[in-house]
C-alpha cells in the first residue's frame, strides 16, 4: 500500500512551517516576556503595575479570539490572520519603544489581540488546508511549536535582556514574524470565504471584553479574601462571577456546561484540561524549592520535561489512527489524573521529590494527546462555515480556564504564605482539586462525539 503523503509534503511543506513559526513566536513571546518583565519595570519605574502587562495581554487575547471566530467564517481566514500578524508586530514595537508603562501595556494588549485574532485563523487553515486525514498531523505542528520556546525561550530571552536590553525581547521578533506570515501567503491567496453571516456578531468583542474582565476582577477578589478584606472580596468576587458568566454565555456553544453532546462538550473539556493543567503547573517550582529544597533550575527542568511530553503526545496522535478520538481523550487524561495523584502524594510529609520529574512527563504527554484531539473533534465536526465559530469557541474556553487556573492557585499560595493553611497541604489540595476535573472531562470525554456517530458504533 502506498505512503500517505505527510504534512512537509511539497504541497504543503510552506504552510506547515509557516504554521510553525508562527505559533513558536507567539509562544516565545508569551514566555519570554515573564523574563524580561523585571528589567522592564525597573526602566520604566513601573512596578506597582508589574501585573497590568499580564492582565491586558489575557484580556485583549480573549478579545481578538470572539472578533477572530465570526470573521473566518464571514471572510475566511487570510484577512483575519494577516491582520493578526499585523497587529502583533504593532504590539512588538509598542512595547519595545514604550518610554513609560503605560505604553508597555498598551504594547501588550495590542499582542493580546494579535495572537487571538491570529489563532482562530491558524486553526481554521488547517481545516481548510489539509485533508480530514492530515489534520490531527497539522494540530500536531501547533503542539509541537510550543515545545522550542519553552526549551530555550527563558535562555535566549535572558541572554538578550542581559547583553542587548529587553527591548529587543521585543524588537528582535519583528522580522522574524514578518517573514513567517510570508510563508503563508501562497496558500492565503489560494482560501476562500465561506460567506457566514450571523446575528450578533458584532456583539461578541464585547462579550469577551466582558468574559475576560470578570476573571481579572475573580483574580482580585481572590487576592481580598487572602488579604481578609471580606467586604471588598465578596463584591469584586460577585462582580467578576456575574462578567464571567454572561460574557462566556455568548461565546461558548450552548449547551457547554451541560456537557450537550458533540461540540458544547468538546470545548466543555478544553477548557477542564486547560484550567487544570496550568493551575498546577504554575506551582510546580515553587513547590520544590519550599518543600523539597531544589535549587531554582532543578525546579524549573520539571516544566522542560513536560514540554517534551506533550511533543511527544501530540506526535503519537497524530500516528494512531485505530483509536476513536473520544477514547483517545480518555487516555490522555487519564495520564493527567495520574500525574496530579502523584503531585498531591510529593506534598505528603518525608516524600522525595524527584518523582516530580517522570510525573510531569506523563502529565505533559496527556496534554500533548488531549489537545490535539479536540482541536480535531471540533474539526471534524464543523461544517465549512463554523470553523471559525467553534476555534473560537475552544480557544476562548482553554485561555479562560487556564486563566482562572493559574488564579486560582496564585490565591491558594496567597493563603498559604498568610498562615491560613500549611503549603504543602494547600499544594496537596490543589492536586486533587485538578484530579477531580479531570474525572469531569473523562465523563465529557464520552460526549464528545455526535450522536449519529455513538449510534453508529452501538
Amino acid at each position: 500500500m502506498e505512503r500517505s503523503p505527510g504534512v512537509f509534503a511539497p504541497q504543503w511543506r510552506l504552510t506547515s512551517i509557516g504554521i510553525a513559526v508562527a505559533i513558536s513566536l507567539f509562544a516565545f513571546e508569551g514566555i519570554a516576556v515573564a523574563t524580561a518583565m523585571p528589567s522592564v519595570v525597573r526602566d520604566l519605574d513601573g512596578l506597582a503595575f508589574f501585573g497590568w502587562p499580564y492582565s491586558a495581554f489575557l484580556v485583549m487575547n480573549l478579545v481578538g479570539l470572539g472578533v477572530a471566530g465570526q470573521w473566518c467564517d464571514r471572510a475566511g481566514q487570510r484577512t483575519p490572520l494577516l491582520t493578526g500578524i499585523g497587529v502583533f508586530t504593532l504590539g512588538l514595537l509598542t512595547a519595545g519603544s514604550a518610554g513609560h508603562m503605560a505604553v508597555f501595556v498598551l504594547g501588550r494588549g495590542a499582542q493580546g489581540i494579535g495572537v487571538g485574532l491570529a489563532s482562530v485563523a491558524v486553526f481554521q487553515l488547517v481545516a481548510t488546508a489539509y485533508p480530514a486525514h492530515l489534520r490531527p498531523k497539522a494540530l500536531a505542528i501547533i503542539s509541537a511549536a510550543y515545545v522550542l520556546p519553552a526549551l530555550i525561550g527563558p535562555v535566549v530571552s535572558g541572554t538578550i535582556t542581559a547583553h542587548l536590553g529587553w527591548r529587543w525581547v521585543f524588537l528582535g521578533l519583528v522580522p522574524l514574524v514578518l517573514a513567517g506570515g510570508l510563508t503563508l501567503l501562497p496558500v492565503l491567496r489560494t482560501s476562500t470565504a465561506p460567506g457566514r453571516t450571523s446575528a450578533g456578531g458584532s456583539r461578541k468583542p464585547l462579550f469577551a471584553l466582558l468574559a475576560g474582565i470578570g476573571v481579572v476582577v475573580l483574580q482580585s477578589g481572590g487576592n481580598a479574601v487572602v488579604a481578609g478584606r471580606t467586604t471588598l472580596a465578596v463584591l469584586l468576587l460577585g462582580a467578576g462571577l456575574l462578567a464571567l458568566v454572561f460574557g462566556l454565555r455568548e461565546l461558548l456553544p450552548q449547551g457547554s456546561t451541560r456537557l450537550r453532546r458533540g461540540v458544547p462538550s468538546v470545548v466543555a473539556v478544553r477548557g477542564l484540561l486547560a484550567g487544570s493543567f496550568y493551575a498546577v503547573e504554575s506551582v510546580v517550582p515553587l513547590t520544590l524549592v519550599t518543600l523539597h529544597g531544589f535549587g531554582t533550575a532543578a525546579s524549573g527542568l520539571p516544566l522542560l520535561a513536560g514540554a517534551l511530553g506533550w511533543w511527544a503526545g501530540a506526535q503519537a496522535q497524530g500516528r494512531i489512527t485505530t483509536v476513536a478520538r473520544p477514547s483517545l481523550l480518555r487516555w490522555g487524561l487519564a495520564a493527567l489524573a495520574c500525574c496530579f495523584v502523584g503531585m498531591a502524594a510529593l506534598c505528603l510529609p518525608g516524600a522525595p521529590g524527584w518523582p516530580v520529574y517522570l510525573l510531569w512527563i506523563v502529565g505533559g504527554l496527556g496534554m500533548g494527546v488531549c489537545v490535539p484531539t479536540t482541536g480535531v473533534l471540533v474539526l471534524d465536526q464543523s461544517a465549512e462555515d463554523e470553523t471559525g465559530t467553534n476555534s473560537s469557541a475552544l480557544q476562548i474556553s482553554d485561555v479562560t480556564a487556564a486563566g482562572l487556573g493559574t488564579s486560582g492557585a496564585g490565591v491558594l499560595v496567597g493563603a498559604t504564605a498568610a498562615g491560613n493553611l500549611a503549603f504543602g497541604a494547600g499544594m496537596a489540595v490543589l492536586g486533587l482539586l485538578a484530579m477531580a476535573v479531570c474525572a469531569a472531562a473523562a465523563v465529557g470525554a464520552s460526549r464528545t462525539a455526535p450522536a449519529e456517530e455513538c449510534a453508529a458504533v452501538g
